[in-house]
């Protein structure tokens, strides 16, 4: 048997899952008509009863009443799954987006933190529309996408990326627990981060309670005074009306404690996403089994006995219920019967002390098996890529085969083997304009992220060390900061010198440098002498990198001669119908480029030469 490709599985599920909600959005309409029916039904029947109650009208007056709740019920239950699998099949539907690479239609998601300075995230385009993060699957919770943006911004440990890729591989192929995953996930995203870390700080908070102790004890004494002295009343046993005196001492506690239940309730039910959302993902993890290490960890911890996860959050989700009881017009009237809201925060307070402590380790666990479940998603896309091996080199060298830029579609990308390093070297490619310099710096940088991320990476084969990744390639200026597009790429490049002294003394890591045409905002003899500096002095603290560069000049020079190692692209001009055009094969090749194309271009575009 041979295994279905990914568009395949895509497009089966959609029309699956499509058909599904067709079928139950047509037993919806029935339902509904149903509804219609029998509520004329218990109308009619009503009125019928009014003028001659007999015992069949009355009968059937109730089986109309009963037909209707039901229908009501399933009519609520049946929408609901119909929206289900509408849902299912739109995230099938985005599965395939992704494999075409029709960015327009893929869902764009920013950082959660600040990227304007990264050592590489605008470079390498991690996020925005034609980005990594819309290759990958879909992360929501604010936790989610806190801990994939860490793993995509941020070098990580050696130690920590093969347990992770054997968590990717294992939920690769597990498609229903990630479609279901996903979609409880985007339930959550009505809470941001900021109101999560609220009330994470409310949850795990010592404050002094709201409930004084003697106050708990009055909570059941009065409302059990002031029930007494009511039946006494209204039966006759006394004719005072001795109610009155525990109904004032409970509108004195209600205008206590009434500011002070606002700010708890406030605190504790600002998040409702969190009570809805996240108990669903909670019993997906707990329907499903892992063989990966990672996630059979995660999993036994999240469902721990002890502290009951699931049943903790619902249990929050009730008191919010029971509290949002006091919006209702008769609040004021209950409360001076049963002292409602004292009852409800002693029930909050106990929920706090018992499982406060440990929601925020719950949601972090989820947001770590959804940041997983992302990078398993394009596993799954991309089954001919491969898993990186990463570990520490005597010489440090990024060797890849076959390597590609995950951003172009399978069916035009081009492949290449490449080595980066050892110390002591670096890669100087040239090539005329749009033959696949900058192109090929992206890939080098692009595949070294996934891979320390844990993530499948666009390569028939590749071994790296530890790296740290620097790039110079998308060098912006600032009108806001007042700098200059020289000054910006001056800036960029100071920072990657002092990273690259800070790797050389720490010994954790290589500093990866990836430069495309450095300093072209400067005349050309000061900028092949200040690019030469650069470049000498990075390789010099036992940086590895690769930097393009047009001018030819520069791989001549005496002091990058002995350090370079020099490979181009080519291209050719064809006549097709007449007309003068550029073909490119972006294959890379050893040697210095022989040729360029800015004057043909000018013939191409209609320009004199």
């Amino acid at each position: 048997m041979t295994q279905r490709s990914p568009a395949d599985v895509y497009r089966e599920r959609e029309a699956r899952f499509a058909a599904s909600r067709d079928a139950l959005a047509r037993r919806s309409r029935l339902l509904s008509h149903g509804r219609l029916v029998a509520f004329a039904a218990l109308i009619v029947l009503g009125l019928l009863v009014e003028r001659s109650p007999t015992g069949l009208l009355v009968a059937a007056t109730i089986v109309s009443a009963l037909a209707f709740i039901v229908l009501v019920v399933a009519h609520r239950r049946t929408r609901a799954r119909a929206r289900w699998y509408g849902r299912l099949a739109e995230l099938n539907a985005g599965g395939l987006d992704r494999l075409a690479r029709r960015w327009e239609r893929l869902p764009i998601r920013t950082s959660t933190r600040s990227i304007e300075r990264h050592a590489y995230a605008a470079d390498l385009d991690i996020f925005g529309r034609a980005s990594i993060s819309q290759i990958l699957g879909p992360v929501s919770t604010p936790y989610g996408c806190a801990t994939l943006d860490a793993w995509l911004l941020e070098r990580s440990v050696p130690d920590d990326v093969p347990p992770r890729q054997a968590a990717v591989r294992d939920l690769a192929d597990m498609v229903d627990f990630r479609d279901e995953l996903a979609l409880h996930a985007h339930g959550a995203r009505a809470i941001g981060l900021e109101p999560l870390e609220r009330f994470l700080r409310w949850a795990e908070s010592d404050d002094s309670p709201a409930v004084r102790p003697w106050l708990r004890v009055v909570a059941w004494m009065l409302p059990i005074l002031t029930w007494a002295t009511v039946i006494a009343h209204v039966t006759g046993i006394t004719s005072r009306a001795l109610w009155l005196l525990p109904a004032a001492m409970s509108f004195g506690i209600y205008l206590t404690i009434a500011a002070r239940a606002r700010r708890m309730f406030a605190a504790a039910f600002g998040s409702e996403p969190l009570f809805a959302a996240y108990p669903e993902m909670i019993d997906v993890v707990a329907r499903f089994e892992f063989v990966a290490p990672l996630l059979h960890s995660l999993r036994a911890r999240l469902l721990d006995p002890r502290t009951d996860a699931t049943t903790r959050l619902r249990e929050l989700r009730r008191l919010m219920h029971l509290a949002d009881f006091r919006l209702s017009s008769i609040h004021p009237i209950v409360f001076l019967l049963t002292l409602w809201d004292v009852h409800v925060l002693i029930a909050l307070e106990r929920w706090r002390r018992e499982a406060g402590r440990a929601v925020r380790e719950w949601i972090r666990i989820l947001g770590e098996i959804e940041a997983v479940a992302a990078l398993a998603t394009l596993a799954h896309d991309q089954p001919g890529w491969c898993f990186p091996e990463i570990a520490p080199m005597p010489a440090p060298v990024f060797i890849a085969r076959a390597l590609g830029h995950p951003l172009i579609a399978d069916d035009v990308r081009v492949h290449n083997d490449v080595e980066v390093g050892p110390p002591g070297t670096f890669l100087l490619i040239t090539g005329s304009n749009m033959s696949g310099k900058s192109t090929l710096l992206r890939a080098i940088g692009v595949n070294a992220v996934l891979a320390q991320a844990g993530a499948p990476v666009c390569a028939a084969l590749l071994r790296m060390p530890p790296l740290e990744v620097y790039t110079a390639i998308r060098v912006q200026d600032s009108l806001e900061r007042g700098v200059s597009y020289f000054m910006a790429e001056l800036e960029r490049l100071k920072q990657i010198i002092d990273t690259a002294h800070a790797v050389h003394s720490s010994h954790h890591a290589t500093l990866l440098f990836l430069l495309d045409e450095i300093l072209h905002g400067t005349n050309t003899a000061e900028r092949r002498i200040a690019a030469t500096r650069v470049i000498r002095h990075l390789v010099d603290t036992g940086a590895i990198g690769a930097a393009t560069t047009h001018d030819l000049a520069l791989a001549e020079s005496p002091t990058l001669a002995s350090a370079a190692r020099l490979v181009h692209f080519r291209e050719e001009i064809v006549e097709v119908d007449g007309e003068s055009t550029m073909r490119f094969d972006y294959l890379l090749r050893d040697g210095i480029a022989t040729s360029t194309n800015a004057l043909a271009l000018m013939r191409i575009v209609g320009l004199p030469e």
